[in-house]
């Protein structure tokens, strides 16, 4: 009997080549800024002739212009830098805490054109303000927007759940976004866009894989492995506040998580360890140093005990300390916890501490509506 052969794959249509082309263009733009076509050509691999009809294509097509000549000597065609046209699409971000909702408006590019903060508690009112910034900056209607939230996001629907405990108005506004702009509304877990803000532009820039651990008024986690976000079967991936672990004088349940690893290092539990060590100022103060080092140490300790649970499960390799509190400790923080992670688990893990802190929330939403709004513009 003759073996069954596996059948080559075919060739790329002329269109779906073209558009493969496009793309990688596209991307190069984005990466690289302005390039040349002899740049483009360079980089793509691609020949001269089909270089100048990509450029006309994308031309055509509102998505790329030129916006300048490069700094060589000799002037023409060759000469002209091409970019993307960063008014074709105008994105929103937003960051929605307990407390406080701070939304940026930018250009395709990601590029900020206003930042406002709008009404708590007030979801018309919001989307009322958050119109009137992209006005006022001169954009046009909004393309995509993202919603950075704490709490559980839905795999299935990209909804926010409404069993994590969070204001209603949370899920009111969002439901308000979608009633009332054209736009593609996404919502994110605060934790994972602050994981990719810090994939993009802190310290794991040079990490396939990683935990950051969020310290703030809560406690999350973020999990990429292998370049990859993971959200989990049900969103989930990352409760770490939930995580039984001991000192807590108790264990957490399905609605509160006050007997898990939140116990331990939430702002409130780092307030009143501060406390205990006789500093009377702020969490950020005395994780920064200012509570002395009996303090450091036991908080060192105790941010251990959730470090050495995600190695042992994970073995991500490196835990990013993050949040405000995890920016306030630093280097110094980040020292102390590794060298007491080393004694708790075989398994080798970084411990680095964040340099975007507070703000990473808003760039990691940013970063999520210009690659969403490039995947349909550019015919992801």
């Amino acid at each position: 009997m003759t073996p069954a052969r596996t059948p080559l794959p075919s060739p790329a249509s002329p269109s779906t080549a073209r558009a493969i082309n496009d793309r990688l263009a596209l991307q190069l733009l984005q990466e690289a800024g302005p390039l040349t076509a002899t740049q483009l050509k360079t980089r793509t691999g691609l020949s001269r002739p089909s270089v100048a009809d990509l450029v006309e294509r994308l031309t055509a097509a509102g998505l790329i212009e030129v916006v300048g000549e490069s700094g060589e000597q000799r002037r023409g065609p060759n000469a002209k830098l091409y970019g993307i046209v960063a008014r074709r699409a105008h994105l929103a971000a937003l960051d929605v805490r307990t407390d406080s909702v701070t939304a940026v408006v930018t250009d395709l590019l990601g590029h900020p054109l206003a930042e406002t903060a709008l009404p708590v508690g007030a979801p018309e009112q919001a989307v009322s303000a958050l119109l009137h910034a992209a006005r006022e900056a001169g954009a046009g209607p909004l393309h995509t927007v993202v919603v950075g939230a704490p709490g559980l996001v839905d795999p299935a629907t990209g909804e926010l759940r409404g069993n994590s405990g969070l204001p209603a108005w949370h899920r009111d506004l969002v439901a308000a976004l979608r009633r009332s702009l054209p736009a593609d509304v996404v919502v994110e877990n605060e934790t994972n866009l602050a994981a990719l803000a810090e994939q993009r532009l802190g310290v794991a820039r040079d990490l396939d894989s990683f935990v950051l651990l969020w310290l703030g008024a809560g406690v999350g986690a973020a999990v990429v492995l292998d370049g990859r976000l993971r959200r989990g079967a049900s969103g989930g991936a990352g409760e770490i506040g939930f995580l039984p672990v001991p000192g807590t004088g108790g264990l957490p349940s399905a609605t509160d998580c006050g007997g898990g690893f939140h116990a331990l290092v939430g702002r409130e539990a780092v307030l009143a360890l501060a406390r205990d060590h006789g500093f009377p100022g702020r969490a950020e103060e005395a994780v920064a140093g200012a509570a002395g080092e009996p303090f450091l140490g036991a908080l060192a300790e105790r941010l251990a005990l959730g470090a050495a649970a995600v190695a042992s499960v994970l073995d991500p390799g490196c835990v990013v300390l993050a949040g405000e509190l995890g920016r306030a400790g630093g280097p110094a923080l980040a020292a102390r916890v590794s060298h007491r992670l080393a004694t708790l688990t075989p398994l080798p893990t970084q411990v680095r501490a964040t340099t975007l802190g507070d703000p990473a929330v808003l760039s990691g939403a940013r970063l999520a509506a210009r690659e969403a709004a490039q995947e349909v513009l550019f015919g992801g």
